[in-house]
């Protein structure tokens, strides 16, 4: 008899979980559905993760094959979200791993296109114990944002991308990430020390994010 738990019931499962389903029975449409959903996403996760758009765009195209060439074996064993995200995270730990030369984050460069840290801005008071010394303008301060987050580490930065933009548990990041939830505790606990480090110096004088900084 086996150990392993009965399948859940498809109208049980989350709706791109259902659509992957889909997808599996080889429906074209359910898979455009996917790719519109997640693209954005993958690309803005990608970006963050490899710090460069035109590679970003090129690996969530290399993600979006593997889902296809992966449809026969897929099981919803996890939400959709959390299985293409790993799959994500996977593709940009290689790419990073066999080319040295994409991690040229260029910090000094601003944000390109929609999305980059809308949502993030709340990080310039929350990552720092005192209010900042300089007033910023809604440009100034995004580029900040996005200048300091870029200096982080790759894992650090693709922790906090899923838990802010993807709003995902700790236990989610894990699954995604192929770590633990004390890994992933840590990881953006880090990420929030080292976002202080680098925005004190830019709110205090102005002084661009500097990943020397980091210990």
């Amino acid at each position: 008899m086996s150990d392993q738990p009965p399948p859940k019931p498809v109208e049980s499962l989350d709706p791109d979980a259902q659509q992957m389903l889909r997808v599996r029975d080889d429906d074209a449409e359910a898979y455009r559905n996917l790719v519109m959903e997640y693209q954005p996403r993958l690309l803005r996760l990608l970006r963050h993760a490899v710090g460069s758009p035109a590679l970003a765009e090129d690996l969530t195209q290399d993600v979006f094959l593997r889902v296809w060439r992966a449809r026969k074996s897929y099981q919803p064993s996890a939400k959709f979200r959390t299985w293409i995200f790993h799959i994500a995270s996977n593709v940009a730990k290689n790419s990073l791993r066999d080319n040295s030369r994409i991690r040229e984050f260029q910090l000094g460069g601003k944000p390109t296109g929609s999305g980059w840290f809308p949502s993030l801005d709340h990080v310039v008071t929350t990552s720092t114990s005192t209010m900042p010394a300089r007033k910023l303008d809604k440009v100034e301060r995004a580029e900040m944002v996005h200048n300091a987050v870029q200096a982080l580490n790759q894992r650090q930065r693709t922790a906090l991308i899923l838990a802010k933009f993807e709003n995902m548990s700790y236990q989610e990041i894990a699954d995604t990430m192929g770590l633990s939830v004390k890994a992933v505790k840590s990881l953006l606990c880090r990420a929030r020390i080292n976002l202080k480090t680098l925005l004190q110096p830019y709110l205090d004088e102005g002084q661009l994010p500097d990943s020397r900084k980091l210990p």
